[in-house]
C-alpha cells in the first residue's frame, strides 16, 4: 500500500471525525447513501426498477454483468424498506423449486423400482443400460433442483467489480431483518449466503498486512471509524497505537481493496497488562527489544454482514505465528480482554433472586418447595455485611436488593467505600460467570466463546482494569486475561469444542 496523503491532510480528515478531549461512539452499521429521489411514494417504483433487474440477472444462464451492474447501484440506493423488500422476494421468489424437485423424486423412485429384479442379482447387473443411465442423469438432476434459483445468481455478483463488497451489505440487511421477521425462507437465504461468504473468504484469499502510520489515510481512518473495542480518541492516540512498542494488523481481501475485513491492535509489553489504561497510557512504551509478552486488546470487524464468519481465528493465529518470528524474545501471547455480558447476566440474576423471595413472602410456604429449587445465595455472609456498612440507608433492604440498586447507575465505581465493597462478590461473580455460565454446552460470554474455542485458558481477572463508563457499566470495570501456551492450543481448542470444557490457570479463585 502506498502512502496518497500527507500527514497534515491525514489530521484535517480526521479532526472532522474526531473532537480531542471526547471519545467517539463505535460506529453504526452501515446505512443506505441519502438519495434524494427515494421519498416514501417513490419506494415502490424504485424497488419495482431493482426487482426487474435482479429477476433479469436471475433468469438468464449467465446474469448479464450490466443487468448485476444495475441490481447493484439500484439495491445501494434503496432505503431500509426497500432493501427489505428485495431481500423477501430475493428468498420466497427465487428459492429451491419444490415442484420440480418432488416430480423428480417421483421419476427417479419409478425408475429404481422399476430396475430392481431379485435380490440375488448384483446390482451393477440390474441396472445396466438404459435403467443406469436414467438413474444417474435423475441424479444430477435432483442436485441441480435443489440448489435454489438464487445460487447462480450470488456467485455471479461475487464475480464482479465490488460485488463482494455488495453481498456483504445484503446479509447485514437480511440479518437486520430477521431480527424482524424470523421466516424459514430468510433463514434459508442467510443460511446459504453465508456458507458461500466462508469460502469465498478462506484464509487462502486474504492478505495479511501490518497497519501503519504511512498507510493511507483513507485507510486510517477506517482503523479510527471501526475500532470497536477502545474508541480512538484523537490523532495523537492513534499514532500512539501505530507506533513504537505496538502493532495492528488487518485481514485484506483484493475484491474489497484499502479496507480490512477485520483488524486486531497488539501491545509489546514485559508482562501482561493488568489495565487497559496501563495499555493505552503507556508513555513512553518500552524498548521492544525488552518485550517478552504480545498482548492483544482489541479485535474489530469492518463488516456487520461477516457476523458468524470466524475470521479472527485465522487472523490472530497468523498474527501469532509472525510475532514468533520477528521476535523471538516474545514468549507470551495473552488478551486483555472485556466481558460486555456480565453485568447484564449478573443484574437478571439479581432480579430473578428478589422476586423469588418476593413471591415467598407473599405466598407463604405454598409454594416453598418449588421457589426454593431456584433459590440461590448470591452473596456470602461476609460480603453482604460489607455491602449494608458501605450504605448509608438500607431501609431494611437485603445485600441482594441494596446490590442491584448501586450497580444501576456507573456512579458506585467513583465511591473508594462502595468500590471496595463490592470489589469482593463482584470478582468471585466474574468468575463464575465467565467459568460456569454457558449456553449449549458453551461459555455464556461470546468474548470468552471466542477465545476458547481458539484454544486460549482464563488466567486472570483484573478489578478496575478498564475505567470507562463503557467498562462499569458492562462488566464493572473487570477485564480478564486470556492465555494461549502455545503448546497447549490445539490440545484446549479440541476439548472445548468437544465437552466444552473451560481451562483455567491454578491462581484462579
Amino acid at each position: 500500500m502506498t502512502r496518497s496523503h500527507t500527514p497534515k491532510s491525514l489530521a484535517v480528515l480526521l479532526r472532522a471525525r474526531m473532537h480531542p478531549d471526547s471519545i467517539p461512539s463505535p460506529p453504526p452499521a452501515p446505512s443506505p447513501p441519502a438519495s434524494p429521489e427515494l421519498d416514501p411514494s417513490a419506494r415502490p417504483a424504485a424497488a419495482s426498477s431493482v426487482r426487474h433487474w435482479l429477476h433479469a440477472s436471475i433468469a438468464a444462464a449467465s446474469p448479464p454483468p450490466a443487468a448485476l451492474e444495475c441490481f447493484s447501484d439500484g439495491y445501494r440506493s434503496l432505503d431500509r424498506g426497500g432493501r427489505h423488500e428485495i431481500l423477501r422476494s430475493l428468498a420466497t421468489d427465487y428459492d429451491v423449486p419444490r415442484a420440480r424437485v418432488r416430480d423428480l423424486m417421483r421419476q427417479y423412485v419409478s425408475v429404481s423400482a422399476t430396475g430392481e429384479g431379485g435380490d440375488e442379482q448384483p446390482g451393477a447387473e440390474r441396472e445396466e443400460g438404459g435403467a443406469a443411465s436414467a438413474l444417474y442423469r435423475m441424479e444430477r438432476g435432483l442436485r441441480d433442483a435443489l440448489r435454489p434459483k438464487y445460487a447462480g445468481f450470488l456467485e455471479a455478483m461475487n464475480a464482479q467489480p465490488g460485488g463482494l463488497k455488495l453481498l456483504a451489505v445484503i446479509r447485514a440487511d437480511l440479518l437486520a431483518l430477521l431480527g424482524e421477521e424470523n421466516a424459514p425462507v430468510l433463514r434459508a437465504l442467510d443460511g446459504y449466503l453465508k456458507e458461500k461468504l466462508v469460502t469465498w473468504l478462506s484464509p487462502a484469499a486474504l492478505a495479511l498486512h501490518q497497519i501503519t502510520w504511512d498507510d493511507p489515510a483513507s485507510l486510517l481512518e477506517k482503523i479510527v471509524a471501526y475500532e470497536a473495542v477502545h474508541p480512538i480518541r484523537n490523532l495523537i492516540d492513534l499514532k500512539r497505537r501505530l507506533g513504537v512498542g505496538r502493532r495492528c494488523f488487518g485481514y485484506f481481501h483484493p475484491a474489497i481493496p484499502g479496507e480490512p475485513l477485520i483488524f486486531i491492535e497488539v501491545a509489546l509489553l514485559k508482562d501482561m497488562a493488568t489495565s487497559i489504561q496501563e495499555v493505552l497510557l503507556d508513555v513512553p512504551p518500552i524498548a521492544e527489544c525488552e518485550a517478552k509478552c504480545a498482548l492483544f486488546y482489541s479485535i474489530s470487524s469492518t463488516q456487520p454482514g461477516l457476523s458468524g464468519i470466524n475470521l479472527g481465528k485465522f487472523l490472530l493465529k497468523r498474527v501469532i505465528d509472525m510475532l514468533r518470528k520477528d521476535m523471538p524474545s516474545v514468549q507470551i501471547f495473552a488478551t486483555l480482554s472485556p466481558i460486555p455480558g456480565f453485568m447484564q447476566w449478573l443484574l437478571a440474576k439479581l432480579a430473578s433472586q428478589i422476586k423469588l423471595a418476593e413471591t415467598e413472602m407473599q405466598e407463604g410456604n405454598s409454594i416453598e418447595g418449588a421457589s426454593s429449587t431456584f433459590r440461590e445465595s448470591i452473596l456470602f455472609p461476609e460480603e453482604e455485611k460489607m455491602i449494608h456498612s458501605a450504605i448509608d440507608q438500607v431501609n431494611g433492604k437485603q445485600g441482594i436488593e441494596l446490590l442491584q440498586d448501586i450497580l444501576k447507575s456507573s456512579q458506585w465505581a467513583k465511591s473508594d467505600k462502595l468500590s471496595a465493597a463490592l470489589k469482593s462478590p463482584l470478582m468471585r461473580l466474574c468468575v463464575r460467570y465467565l467459568t460456569r455460565e454457558t449456553i449449549r454446552g458453551k461459555a455464556l460470554d461470546a468474548v470468552a466463546n471466542f477465545h476458547l474455542q481458539n484454544g486460549a485458558m482464563v488466567e486472570r481477572i483484573n478489578w478496575m482494569a478498564d475505567q470507562s463508563e463503557k467498562g462499569i457499566e458492562q462488566s464493572g470495570g473487570i477485564m480478564v486475561n486470556y492465555l494461549y501456551r502455545l503448546e497447549n492450543i490445539e490440545e484446549y481448542a479440541s476439548s472445548y469444542s468437544a465437552t466444552g470444557i473451560i481451562h483455567t490457570s491454578p491462581n484462579l479463585s
